[in-house]
């Protein structure tokens, strides 16, 4: 069994995602940390690139500066490996074809293997397209981890066949961010892709208080938190960590409350 689908046999999994190298790298190794030690089940790595489509303003601003201070891929590499001597949940990046691309779609697949990365999301990538790195993540035992969105109605089924490690179900039209309500039918979404696979599912985009965790893990296997998490080490900075691994226990029962 994949690292990725043991995450999900603890009850409902809980999520986070931080952008690599805000404000930091030194505090993306602490927040790791707090996350993993609070409860997360598997944590969403992003790194940052300058046109970052999927995303709203609070991760937009979180990737430039993180690009501002620095960070690079290899840079983030170096840190997912210290990290790697401690940290035992599982790891994904989350990050947009053009950066697999330019630094060479092997090379990098080939590292997330060696230092101990277990899957791939690419928002950017798709479906009718994902051959460019499917044949390459099989190949080193990445998992390729594909999105659901509402509009991908009738692709569902198609897209729940040949998944990997877990489904991301995105639960509001439009870019990352925080959202008061989410209106879209997440269990219709759910039933078809529980009718065509046996892969866990867990949703994200606009979740960020503990009702609407409970309220999404009562139809999927987990729920996933970027925004309101990042908007809490913008304004805290390099003292994010206790809060945010606060945040996550509190978010991880709520959860499976």
């Amino acid at each position: 069994m994949s690292k990725i689908k043991e995450a999900f046999l603890k009850g409902k999994a809980f999520i986070p995602f931080i952008t690599c190298g805000d404000p930091d790298l030194e505090t993306t190794a602490a927040l790791v940390r707090e996350m993993a030690a609070n409860g997360a089940d598997l944590i969403e790595l992003g790194i940052p690139f300058s046109d970052p489509t999927a995303e709203g303003p609070v991760i937009q601003e979180a990737n430039i500066r993180a690009l501002s201070a620095g960070t690079t891929t290899d840079k983030i590499f170096a840190l997912v490996e210290g990290l790697r001597r401690d940290v035992t949940v599982p790891m994904v990046f989350m990050t947009y074809a053009n950066v697999v691309y330019s630094y060479g779609a092997e090379r990098f697949i080939s590292t997330c293997r060696r230092i101990g990365i277990d899957g791939l999301i690419l928002p950017d990538l798709p479906y009718e397209e994902k051959e460019e790195f499917l044949p390459l993540c099989q190949q080193y035992d990445v998992d390729l981890i594909s999105l659901i969105a509402p509009t991908s109605a009738d692709r569902i089924a198609m897209i729940a066949k040949e998944a990997q490690g877990f489904i991301y179900i995105v639960s509001s039209l439009g870019v990352t961010g925080v959202r008061s309500k989410i209106t879209t039918d997440i269990s219709k979404l759910v039933e078809v892709v529980r009718a065509n696979t046996d892969i866990p599912c867990a949703v994200g985009f606009g979740i960020s208080t503990p009702e609407q965790a409970s309220q999404m893990a009562r139809c999927a296997d987990g729920v996933i938190v970027g925004s309101a998490i990042v908007r809490k080490i913008a304004e805290l900075g390099k003292a994010a960590p206790t809060a945010v691994g606060e945040y996550v226990k509190q978010m991880k029962q709520a959860a499976n409350s």
